[in-house]
């Protein structure tokens, strides 16, 4: 098994915190919108209902999560390009 020079790992290191740091931006910005759209909309009051209640927490993961999913591309935009201009040798 070959071993990582020390410029491969601290670019290995520097993708992986680009990564974590485009997803927290990715998850803060979801939660927000989320957040926004089920107070403008007053989700809530579908809540009156046992079914309305029961309902109420899977849907209101579905909207993040697909909120959370667009983000995908342009996470890997963004990593990608940073990784092609770290220089490997």
């Amino acid at each position: 098994m070959a071993h990582l020079t020390q410029v491969e790992l601290i670019n290995w290191i520097a993708l992986y915190t680009a990564t974590g740091l485009c997803c927290a931006i990715a998850m803060v910005l979801s939660v927000s919108v989320a957040g926004i759209r089920l107070y403008r909309e007053r989700s809530w009051e579908e809540m009156r209902s046992v079914r309305g209640a029961v309902l109420f927490l899977p849907k209101t993961w579905w909207r993040w999560q697909k909120l959370y999913l667009l983000s995908t591309p342009v996470t890997l935009g963004i990593v990608v390009s940073f990784g092609m201009s770290l220089s490997w040798n």
